[in-house]
């Protein structure tokens, strides 16, 4: 039996989800406790990567067992038994080819930059000293949506097949002294909102045009973006399925 989970993590303490020898991830604390709980070896498949120090808000993974268990209970074990940085939101069953990373038809993901000072912000947002443009910034991220090759905001020596990704949304919000960037589409390239986000701040402070964003994006050269904005301010914060792949 195939089964989701829904998640959510503070990735301070990770070297992103993904295992990795010598380097504590999230994948492997859920993996963890999940065997421990369920008394098998569970190996788990996650939606996708995150880098180290990103955050989600929601995350979802794919498992099988064929031992049989209260999702509710299991649920809250799961949420005893890991860290506090780790929470448990449901657990249901799934179609059997249902699959955490390549059924997902759509991910959002927000970026944080607080305008000020915030000790209580300081693992979980960008701290930018400049004051921001956000017509600029809205302006330049609007452009995202004319293309679909986005090779010039992928991590170097990457073995992907394709650059291609569909965006769908790209705006940047005030609310207080933050400034919030939401991006969404069908697929992400590694590194790739954190590249766009180091491309835009340059012309949010005017030190870039704006139609520079179509020489850097035209180019397909990472070297021509802006440097990789920091991991601790990004969030995964949406995965959205077909209803068809849930069990009724």
């Amino acid at each position: 039996m195939r089964y989701f989970i829904e998640l959510a993590y503070n990735g301070k303490n990770y070297h992103g989800w993904q295992a990795q020898p010598n380097a504590i991830t999230v994948q492997e604390v859920v993996e963890k406790a999940l065997s421990t709980l369920i008394r098998e070896t569970v190996k788990v498949v996650g939606c996708g990567r995150t880098d180290t120090g990103v955050h989600a808000k929601q995350y979802y993974l794919h498992f099988e067992t064929e031992r049989e268990f209260d999702s509710f209970e299991l649920c809250r074990k799961l949420n005893s038994f890991l860290p506090n940085d780790v929470a448990i939101y449901h657990i249901f069953p799934v179609t059997a080819e249902a699959h955490a990373r390549f059924d997902a038809i759509a991910r959002t993901y927000e970026y944080l930059i607080t305008l000020k000072k915030d000790p209580f912000l300081t693992d979980t947002a960008y701290q930018h000293n400049r004051s921001l443009d956000i017509d600029r910034l809205n302006k330049a991220s609007a452009l995202l949506l004319n293309y679909t090759d986005f090779k010039c905001f992928s991590r170097s020596n990457t073995d992907v097949k394709t650059y291609n990704c569909k965006i769908t949304k790209a705006v940047w919000r005030k609310q207080d002294n933050m400034l919030i960037f939401t991006i969404t589409a069908d697929r992400f390239l590694r590194n790739m909102v954190r590249a766009i986000v180091g491309t835009l701040l340059p012309i949010g402070l005017g030190d870039m045009d704006v139609k520079n964003m179509i020489d850097v994006i035209e180019s397909k050269d990472r070297k021509q973006a802006g440097a990789s904005a920091p991991g601790h301010a990004l969030y995964l914060s949406k995965i959205e399925y077909p209803s068809s792949i849930k069990l009724l």
